[in-house]
């Protein structure tokens, strides 16, 4: 999930996997805190004796294993260099570009090796049918957490959210406000989907808020796939893999993609692109990714060390900074430490939001699966 993309797709495989396999080194031991405690066994910074002293092991340990994190997402780029700056420990991001699958397939093919991931940042579907692999973690904030954002034991729990988004060039198109707006005929060959719903989150959710602006419901998303499938009928629809290259190229004009990845796209087009990003009116639909780490952790200190990160204060407000929605956004916000800069900048929603359960996200996904390469291909 190369460093210059910001999507989610399924767009590596097994020689990608068996190149990093190839380069592999053997096992890491485990990391170990004062007293002998394994952190490969610990379900919080206590069981080690404190975070200083899991700072101690990750520092021995030396290195951390990332996979799809593209830099311009959700701003992981300045996170890993802050996390590197702050402890001393290099990070080793792989397949930036990769899908939340890929991930769960390397650590699969690449158990027992020093280069397997550590972590895992995944869509909630992919984190429910593989938690065998996770190791349960508590973070120190985790009473921030909303209940129904974490499993409670642990194992995987909401780090950053967004919501479905409109992204376009204002010199290009016009201001689309609703998702029909997109079938006109100024939107000829210029609208792209973020991936394959039926295996990327961010296409998975455009689908969903397709069909709540076209009569659907979060049970219901047919409208949704008609919608693609009218898009495309209209020549409208690109099949296309959108990325900034793409984007400012002029190739993909109008991108349906998370807000925050189109926002990023914003500043880092100023002077290239008027690049303007909507959540359409009628069809907000959010989400969250979710934290998990590896049971099979080649660097087991480390991982847990980079949640604590990500959960800080500090870590938080970096995804803010890229424009997403940090799960303790209300915590900071109440406590006077949220930056209020970065929250200003983003995209403004209103109106109902819809976040769908377990069981409307497992419904959408095998009407997907059943409907989506007949309707659209």
């Amino acid at each position: 999930m190369t460093h210059t993309r910001v999507l989610r797709l399924a767009a590596t495989g097994a020689a990608a996997l068996a190149l990093i396999a190839a380069c592999g080194a053997p096992p890491a031991k485990e990391g170990a805190a004062a007293g002998g405690s394994s952190a490969a066994t610990a379900k919080s910074a206590a069981d080690l004796g404190g975070l200083d002293q899991l700072v101690e092991a990750a520092k021995k340990e030396g290195g951390l294993n990332v996979i799809a994190l593209p830099p311009d997402w959700a701003n992981y780029g300045e996170i890993i260099k802050a996390f590197e700056a702050k402890y001393g420990i290099k990070v080793d991001s792989a397949q930036p570009d990769a899908s939340s699958q890929d991930e769960i397939n390397a650590a699969k093919q690449l158990k027992g090796n020093d280069r397997a991931p550590d972590v895992f940042d995944l869509g909630l579907n992919v984190a429910l049918a593989n938690k065998d692999l996770f190791a349960p973690y508590q973070v120190r904030t985790w009473n921030d957490i909303p209940a129904e954002l974490k499993e409670p034991s642990g194992l995987y729990y909401g780090d950053y959210g967004g919501f479905m988004s409109i992204g376009y060039d204002a010199g290009k198109v016009p201001a689309p406000t609703t998702v029909k707006d997109l079938l006109k005929p100024e939107y000829q060959g210029k609208v792209a989907l973020n991936g394959d719903p039926t295996q990327a989150g961010a296409a998975f959710s455009g689908v969903v808020m397709a069909a709540l602006g076209n009569g659907g419901s979060a049970d219901d998303i047919a409208p949704g796939v008609e919608f693609f499938k009218q898009l495309k009928a209209a020549g409208n629809f690109l099949p296309v893999d959108p990325s900034p290259a793409t984007i400012e190229s002029g190739q993909t004009p109008v991108v349906i993609d998370w807000d925050y990845t189109n926002a990023a796209q914003t500043a880092k087009l100023a002077g290239k692109a008027d690049w303007k990003v909507v959540v359409p009116s009628g069809a907000q639909v959010g989400a969250y990714y979710n934290q998990a780490i590896s049971k099979d952790a080649p660097h087991p200190a480390a991982a847990r060390l980079w949640q604590e990160f990500l959960y800080s204060d500090e870590g938080q407000n970096l995804y803010l900074k890229g424009l997403s929605r940090p799960v303790r956004l209300d915590a900071l916000t109440t406590s006077g430490k949220v930056d209020a800069a970065a929250a200003a900048k983003l995209p403004k929603t209103s109106g109902e939001q819809v976040f769908l359960t377990q069981d409307q996200a497992d419904k959408a996904k095998k009407a997907l699966s059943e409907t989506w390469a007949q309707a659209v291909g």
